[in-house]
């Protein structure tokens, strides 16, 4: 077994907002059945509170750099495939979501933290031009880049 070098981890959960947005959800619901049974409108909004409490937090993604490895999502890339990374600020990183954006480029954004990371690709045979990757820490993800 080896050990894992691991140099940057970051789950891009939601934040304050996204977790209050549950507990409404789970209130409309609660709200929705009350006149049908109260027992059972207080269950079904703890139910649909935690249920979608859950779903954001599973499909939250990570962004990890280890092994010589980057994963952003789903996705995973050597490092050594990799240009040079930019940390993006809230408005640059509007920019490249917006006008700035290659529809070629691979995106793993989640609103909720609007700073993020671009990173180019040195692989000749990838038509991806980079990686424009949401993190709330990017100078940080640009330092693990680095090492």
């Amino acid at each position: 077994m080896t050990a894992t070098t691991l140099t940057f981890h970051e789950r891009l959960l939601p934040g304050p907002g996204g977790w209050l947005g549950t507990v409404g959800l789970g209130a409309i619901a609660a709200i929705a059945l009350w006149p049908v049974h109260a027992a059972t409108a207080v269950a079904v909004g703890l139910l649909v509170c935690v249920g979608s409490a859950v779903a954001l937090a599973v499909t939250s993604p990570v962004v990890e750099v280890s092994d010589g490895v980057l994963r952003a999502g789903s996705a995973r890339i050597p490092v050594a495939l990799l240009g040079t990374a930019q940390a993006l600020d809230v408005a640059a990183m509007r920019h490249e979501l917006g006008p700035g954006l290659d529809a070629r480029a691979y995106v793993c954004l989640r609103a909720w933290a609007r700073t993020g990371v671009r990173v180019a690709l040195d692989d000749p045979a990838d038509p991806t031009p980079y990686w424009l990757v949401s993190t709330r820490r990017p100078e940080l993800l640009v330092q693990a880049l680095a090492d």
